[in-house]
């Protein structure tokens, strides 16, 4: 008659809720959740996002009708902010919080519990061994506790026996490195709701005021908006720039640094300071960081009538490492309409491929070249566009020509004329504020000393007992465990050994196979 198997009973709501909690709090599932929220970050460096540059995620989507709305819809365009990004993120810290708290309460415990007596059959360990002194049992014993003592080993002394412990501080390395996890997700989390990051580019001799509509890209947390800014301004005195000529090192930059005046709040004094590379300048708690710089020519515009209609430097956008430089000009004002595409060159050369180029970095003889085009510049259906592009769709060119620096060109049919009357240089600076900064120092420093500590401390017990038998001689047996292969137990043993045996005679000790083939 075969056996019917058991019929388990219903597991019910709390036990499924009880089944739930400890697979979600196991170190497995910390680890796949930590690699999705990996693998989740990707689409954020691939996609442009709209907190830091939503002209660029219009165009992107504007470019791929079929494909853009649909990573729209995905939140691929706003990942650190999409709920699935979030629920992966909450999922991860309550793991970790679940796998941490009791594995600190019961290392807590272990802290400050008395080692495990000695087993009965020492030599039953894979590690240990016995050997024979004349030296009295209890003298045997003392001298173990004392060696063991004076090593820090923490003590269990029995009446014939002593068993100690050392390496706690492994485990402790282990959950502080755990715990370090958790205090960098709550810095992520303190960064992401009220921490703001923004890029602006300020030509020399302009200012900068630390509100909104003063950035060319802004992005913010949750919870920070215009109000949460901090009041201050800084105005660009001057750029220093240096590039090197020599042969091996040619075009790179020698010096890199920006003069500014800055107040941090109305009201206050003003103060000058020096940005550079990696050396941001701090004001209420936002660093302003130097991050890239490039060349602003100066361009005077006049109608068909001859009245100036522009005058005013233009930034251009480096494409290059010797910053040939693209960038336009928009007369909205104009009649008719007029609109400018330009390159720039610090140093003029001409390409056969790639047409005007600059052949250095340094304005040695600077140039630049434009196409000039006429008609509706698309600014009137009211939606943006960015200050670095041109819409041609309902433009008719009208000419090209380059220009040296005081040239002025005569537009054809009597449209106009522009003059490249110079340049200037500009500078870009992200500004950033991050309250969660300190706390992820913190974790990571708690990350690099737990790893330490649970790469080089050795958890390990061992066991000493001596006893008297008929003969009047004491036989002492040692004995010891690890949790790690490359504590050198044997190693250890053999110290043990040495200190409470009348002679270090080596010889007289046998191993644990020994032992039982004599038995």
């Amino acid at each position: 008659m075969s056996k019917q198997a058991p019929t388990l009973p219903p597991m019910g709501a709390l036990g499924f809720l009880r089944f739930t909690w400890r697979q979600l709090t196991s170190m497995k599932t910390a680890l796949i959740l930590l690699f999705l929220l990996a693998i989740a970050s990707v689409p954020g460096s691939i996609f442009p996002q709209r907190g830091n540059n939503p002209l660029r995620v219009n165009e992107w989507i504007a470019d791929s009708q079929t494909f853009g709305p649909v990573f729209d819809a995905f939140g691929f365009f706003d990942v650190y902010s999409s709920p699935w990004f979030a629920a992966v993120y909450l999922l991860l810290f309550i793991s970790l919080i679940g796998c941490v708290l009791p594995r600190t309460k019961v290392h807590w415990r272990a802290m400050f519990a008395p080692p495990p007596p000695a087993p009965r059959n020492l030599l039953r360990l894979p590690e240990s061994m016995s050997f024979e002194v004349s030296a009295p049992a209890d003298e045997v014993l003392a001298r173990g506790r004392k060696y063991l003592s004076g090593r820090r080993w923490r003590l269990l002394v029995a009446e014939n026996s002593v068993a100690a412990e050392k390496g706690y501080l492994r485990e402790t390395g282990n959950l502080l490195f755990h715990f370090s996890l958790i205090l960098i997700l709550v810095a992520i989390a303190l960064g992401g709701l009220f921490g703001w990051k923004g890029n602006v580019i300020v030509r020399t001799g302009q200012g900068f005021s630390n509100t909104l509509t003063q950035y060319d890209a802004w992005g913010g947390g949750r919870f920070t908006g215009a109000s949460r800014l901090s009041p201050f301004a800084f105005t660009l005195d001057k750029f220093n720039v240096e590039f090197d000529r020599s042969e091996a090192q040619r075009g790179s930059p020698k010096l890199f640094e920006a003069d500014v005046t800055y107040r941090g709040s109305p009201g206050a004094a003003a103060e000058n300071a020096r940005i550079e590379v990696n050396i941001p300048l701090e004001i209420d708690g936002a660093k302003v960081f130097l991050v890239g710089h490039g060349y602003a020519p100066h361009f005077v515009v006049r109608d068909a009538g001859g009245e100036i209609t522009f005058d005013d430097t233009v930034v251009f956008l480096p494409q290059d490492g010797n910053f040939t430089s693209t960038g336009v000009v928009k007369i909205p004002d104009s009649d008719p309409r007029l609109g400018f595409q330009g390159i720039f060159v610090p140093t003029a050369a001409s390409n056969n491929l790639r047409g005007p180029i600059s052949t250095f970095p340094g304005p040695d003889d600077p140039a630049v070249f434009m196409s000039a085009w006429r008609g509706d510049l698309g600014l009137d259906n009211g939606a943006p566009q960015s200050v670095y592009r041109l819409d041609t769709a309902a433009m008719e060119q009208i000419g090209i020509v380059a220009l040296r620096q005081g040239q002025t060109w005569t537009l054809p049919d009597g449209s106009g004329s522009i003059a490249f009357t110079g340049f200037e240089r500009w500078a870009s600076f992200q500004i950033a504020y991050d309250p969660g900064k300190e706390v992820a120092l913190l974790g990571a420093v708690l990350a690099i000393s737990g790893l330490l500590l649970s790469l080089f401390i050795r958890r390990r017990r061992v066991w000493i007992t001596a006893t008297t038998n008929s003969e009047g001689v004491t036989v002492v047996h040692l004995a010891g465990l690890a949790r790690i292969e490359s504590a050198d137990l044997p190693g250890e043993l053999e110290l043990i050994r040495g200190a409470v045996s009348d002679l270090p005679d080596t010889a007289s000790a046998t191993s644990t196979n020994e032992t039982r083939e004599q038995k």
